[in-house]
This record gives structure tokens, sequence and C-alpha cells, in this order.
């Protein structure tokens, strides 16, 4: 996926209308009306919302007689979440860094405990 169409991508999922627009696409082709009724918005306000999911290639419609059924298309979220994935495996590694330094640290404190504690018990006996 190139950059352009990651940005195109992002940017139609950035509104929480046209999220939940293709959370409903998600279950099946719907047409434009039955979209809109969640919403307090107009019809070209919807229409607009749709433009943006379909130019980021998100969503397509079709004609059928009067009905236009939108469609959810997935291969753009497919190749988001490819692109956010290598990103969760950075933070996957270095989260699991992180975590062994802490073990390291407490290891080391639990050690420094001890001896404290010995030297502690030989003074007073």
């Amino acid at each position: 996926m190139s950059a352009d169409q990651i940005s195109v991508t992002f940017a139609a999922l950035a509104d929480p209308t046209r999220r939940a627009i293709l959370e409903r696409l998600a279950m099946g082709e719907a047409p434009v009306k039955e979209l809109s009724v969640p919403f307090e918005m107009s019809q070209p306000a919807i229409t607009k919302h749709l433009k943006v999911l379909e130019h980021a290639g998100l969503i397509s419609r079709s004609r059928e007689a009067q009905w236009r059924p939108c469609k959810l298309e997935a291969k753009p979220l497919q190749d988001a979440s490819a692109w956010i994935e290598q990103y969760r495996q950075f933070w996957d590694e270095s989260f699991d860094r992180l975590d062994d330094y802490l073990k390291e640290l407490q290891s080391e404190e639990a050690t420094s405990k001890e001896k404290k504690d010995g030297r502690s018990t030989r003074k007073r006996r």
C-alpha cells in the first residue's frame, strides 16, 4: 500500500460517523437510506461521508433499479492493518525488553536487600 493510499484510508477512518458506517456495512450491504438512520444529519451529509469512504476504496456502491446498495471493501483496511502490525511488533519487542530490564532490577534489588539483611543480622549477635 502506498503512503498516499494509507493517508487516504486513515483520513477516511478519522471520522466517527464513517467508522460507524463501516461497522454497519461489515454486517452486509445496505442502502444509503438505511445507513443514514442512526445519524442526526441530512441525506446530503451522509452522501458526502459515503463519497469519502468510496474515494478511499473502503466501500463500493452499485445500482440495482432505484436501490443503491453500499458494500464494505476490506482491502484498504487489510493494508492499513498490515502497516500498523509493523509497529505493534516494534512495541511488543520494546515492552519485552523493558520487562526483562525490570526483572533484572528487581533481582538486583532483592539481592541487595538480602545482603543488607544478612549484615544486619550478624551485627545483632
